[in-house]
């Protein structure tokens, strides 16, 4: 009944740090546009894993993932705080207006392709390489099949398994379908 607890203590959130934070960092900024909101977005995701480190499980999923799921909901709050508190209008914003309407986009964009290529890093790699050529290099089966040196078939096969696959570890994530 016990799962197995995570203590993240000073040197635990040290090397976690060492590990994610660049990363982290590069999809902070490509999310809020903003290398200041992108380190201080970084930042508080590490004082709030290390706050509530009692809360990963292992058992559950990566550090990893746990990390940029955390950054992900410190992200959102700070686009949400940045449009509720805009920055005053510089002649640079006025001419750039349809840049700023469109931001909220690229973060969504930016969010919606951080847990596509999460689930991906959780199904197996035979259905992740079809996916990846089929669904997104749009390469015909038959190509993908020549290249594998498997039927096409099976490469059709491997697709149907795939987005199954793909589409229970987004649930598993917490996937919220923006199409409805």
């Amino acid at each position: 009944m016990g799962a197995a607890r995570f203590d993240l203590d000073e040197r635990g959130i040290r090397a976690a740090y060492s590990a994610h934070a660049g990363e982290m960092f590069g999809f902070a900024v490509r999310s809020l546009n903003d290398h200041g909101l992108a380190e201080e977005a970084v930042q508080e995701t590490f004082v709030r894993a290390w706050r509530f480190g009692d809360r990963f499980d292992p058992q559950l999923g990566s550090l990893r993932g746990w990390l940029f799921a955390i950054l992900r909901h410190v992200v959102i709050d700070m686009a949400r705080a940045r449009a509720i508190w805009p920055e005053p209008a510089s002649d640079e914003t006025i001419e750039g207006s349809a840049d700023a309407v469109s931001a909220e986009d690229r973060l969504e964009e930016a969010l919606i392709a951080w847990q596509i290529e999460e689930a991906l890093r959780r199904i197996g790699e035979d259905h992740r390489r079809v996916v990846l050529e089929t669904y997104f290099r749009r390469r015909p089966y038959a190509e993908v099949a020549s290249e594998l040196g498997i039927p096409e078939g099976t490469v059709k096969s491997r697709v149907y398994y795939a987005l199954r696959a793909l589409r229970l570890a987004l649930e598993e994530m917490g996937w919220d379908d923006h199409s409805s």
